[in-house]
């Protein structure tokens, strides 16, 4: 009589998984082909600062020497970060599409192009003409990134198509272009652009405010609420800068009340520790303290006293997030796409 052999299924069920053995030596990415485009918020705010040490010291009618030979360190950084992300969207162009699918992707985007448009003010004084062709290059990159990310918007599951104070960056950053066509004296552009996003600007401050007191944002993402002090800033510069006083002392007034209560809650804002979205404090920062200055009397008083603050925190932030860079630890926390 034959014997049934054993079931052997349930013990061949138990059996591990057999995973591919990992590769040696590891492979490494093309060169700049995991650029974090994260990077960029923090070199805007450093651009920024520059700037508005430039204005300061000028208010103070001291010579800016110091604060040219550090918007040119600045600009080169800049410049350098935005060929990396060259580089990498040549390699492979729908990288743009997957990077703007999370946050800090979309975020990085945003404030490369508005670091274009910053870079214009730069150069304004020692090339016009240059200026003038970055300050266009600059908007008509916004402009793209803006129609990128509502494609990609469109695309998104309901969680991800909540409003966030990143937005004024895509759809309000425009006003960046502003500042520097003042500059340029280009006043038409700067009127045109300023009336175009106020009211751009108004609904997100009302819909974040909106959701602020429905619920409160996670910890992680606290620190991009100091986004929302930088339209204030910049439509008080703008419109001081075209002769409408009433309009930009009110901006200013209300650049106030946002920058106070960023003060008071600074510690709630900071509750989950430094991340590259530290970042999110350092152009608004620098933006009002350029726009309190850029006032004169009692308000350039303030101004000066924000630019320390400024001059002491958005270095600091900066450098550490450059640093996260050149480890490769910024593209890994903020899911940056390869090409």
């Amino acid at each position: 009589m034959t014997q049934t052999p054993p079931d052997l299924t349930p013990r061949l069920a138990r059996r591990p998984k057999s995973f591919p053995a990992p590769e040696f030596p590891p492979r490494k990415p093309k060169l700049f082909a995991r650029t974090p485009p994260a990077v960029f918020s923090a070199l805007l705010g450093l651009l920024g600062l520059g700037l508005a040490a430039r204005r300061g010291l000028g208010w103070l009618g001291l010579e800016a020497g110091l604060a040219e030979a550090a918007l040119g360190a600045i600009l080169a950084v800049f410049c350098f970060a935005l060929a990396a992300l060259a580089v990498k969207v040549a390699r492979r162009p729908a990288v743009v599409l997957e990077d703007m699918r999370v946050l800090p992707g979309r975020a990085g985007y945003a404030t490369a192009s508005m670091g274009v448009m910053a870079s214009a003010a730069v150069l304004a004084p020692y090339a016009p003409a240059l200026a003038a062709g970055v300050l266009g290059l600059g908007l008509a990159l916004h402009l793209a990134l803006a129609a990128l990310w509502i494609k990609v918007w469109l695309g998104l599951p309901a969680e991800g198509r909540v409003v966030t104070p990143a937005w004024h960056l895509s759809f309000v950053g425009f006003i960046v272009g502003a500042v520097s066509a003042v500059s340029m004296g280009f006043e038409g552009v700067a009127q045109g652009i300023l009336w175009a996003v106020m009211p751009v600007a108004a609904a997100i401050w009302g819909v974040s405010l909106a959701q602020l007191i429905a619920r409160i944002p996670p910890a992680p993402l606290r620190p991009m609420l100091a986004i929302h002090l930088a339209p204030a800033a910049l439509f008080a510069t703008v419109a001081h800068g075209l002769g409408q006083d009433l309009l930009a002392y009110s901006f200013a007034s209300f650049g106030a009340v946002i920058f106070a209560s960023l003060l008071l809650s600074a510690r709630w804002l900071t509750a989950s520790g430094f991340s590259p979205l530290w970042g999110s404090f350092t152009f608004p920062l620098a933006s009002y303290a350029a726009a309190l200055i850029s006032l004169g009397g009692h308000w350039a008083e303030a101004g000066m006293v924000v630019l320390l603050l400024a001059a002491a925190l958005i270095p600091m932030i900066g450098v550490r997030v450059v640093k996260m860079w050149a480890t490769g630890a910024l593209a890994a926390k903020t899911n940056a796409a390869e090409a």
